[in-house]
Formats: C-alpha cells, structure tokens, sequence
C-alpha cells in the first residue's frame, strides 16, 4: 500500500518561518528522519520525495503552489500513483488549537482552510487524513484589543515561546507515525492526544 504525507504551505525564502508553513516543517523533519530528499516534480506542481516505512512506499509532498491551489499538487501525484484518498495523510496549521497541541483525524469540514478547500475539490471528498498543527489564534494574543487580522497572523513566524511548542507538537505527531503507517490509527489518535 502507498501512503502520501503531505505537508502544507506557502512556497519561498519569504514563507519559510511564517505559521501557515507548520505543514511544510513536519514533513521536512519526516524526510530528514527517513534519510530521503526533496526534489522538484514539476509534474506534481511541487517538491516530493520517496521512502519506505514498514516495507511500505511513502511519498512526501509540498506543494509549490500557494496554499489556496495545494490540491492540484496532490491530486496530480494521487492520479499518477494510484493513491486512494484515505491514504493521505495532510499536515496542516490550524488557528482553532494552542501551539504544542496535534490532533490526528479522518475526514470533516475544512474549517475556512484554503488549502483544504481546495484539496478536498481535487480529490472528490473530504474523506482523508488530516494532522492538524495548532498554531494559536490572533484573537488570543493580548494587545489593545483588536485583535490581529487572520491572514497577516498566519503569514508571521511564532513568538519563541509558540514555536517551541509547536515543535514539540511536530515531535509528537512523528512519534506516532509508525502506528499510523501501520494501519493502527486508534491508537496513533489516542496516544498523539494524550501528549497535548
């Protein structure tokens, strides 16, 4: 069985620390800790890679698209390789959980997430996996009162404090990736949760 783990963000220097690029940061520690490489396909409109886990293929994906247009990616490399849609996993930011928390889940609404949006349009349902990356929301920061407007937050890196716990949110997420490869993804959601 192939798997496709596909992390989520904004192409460029400029985006690489920015919160909405959370996707991209985990499946680069993923490559890394698999010992493979990202090259660019320009027939998947991204950059991929291959490994293997469990005698199992993975392929890694970012999508050189910018976020709204993450689905022509993974529906381009879904097609070529005959990848079924629960067989992706997407690693995403999201606004509604604290940094350092993760959430692993099957399916759902996209949450106003641009490049859910547009995936779930490119495969024909809602019905795949997602890793969900709490990166906070600019309502919770303190300030004077108005709070940050949503698209300038994401587009910003974390505070020190936010990105050492969306870090360790990374760490646990790849700590449960073995169970999840293996088809055990109950036991992956209960022990991801429980680290939050």
């Amino acid at each position: 069985m192939t798997k496709l783990i596909v992390g989520l963000g904004n192409p460029g220097d400029e985006h690489e620390e920015d919160r909405h690029n959370a996707g991209f940061w985990f499946v680069d520690a993923l490559a890394k800790q698999l010992g493979t490489r990202f090259e660019t396909e320009k027939r998947f409109s991204g950059k991929a890679a291959k490994a293997k886990s469990a005698a199992e293929d993975i392929f890694l994906l970012k999508p050189s698209t910018y976020m709204n247009l993450s689905g022509q990616a993974v529906g381009a490399m879904c097609r070529f390789h005959k990848i079924l849609p629960k067989d992706v996993l997407v690693v995403q930011d999201e606004l509604d959980l604290k940094p350092g928390t993760a959430r692993l889940k099957l399916g759902g609404g996209t949450g106003g997430h641009n490049g859910l949006k547009d995936i779930q349009a490119h495969l024909g349902t809602p019905d795949y996996w997602r890793l969900r990356l709490g990166i906070g929301h600019p309502r919770d920061l303190a300030g004077d009162g108005r709070p940050m407007d949503v698209a300038d937050y994401v587009l910003r890196r974390p505070l020190q404090e936010e990105q050492k716990r969306i870090d360790q949110s990374i760490e646990n997420g790849l700590q449960i990736l073995s169970l999840f490869l293996k088809g055990d993804t109950q036991t992956a959601m209960l022990e991801l949760h429980s680290k939050n």
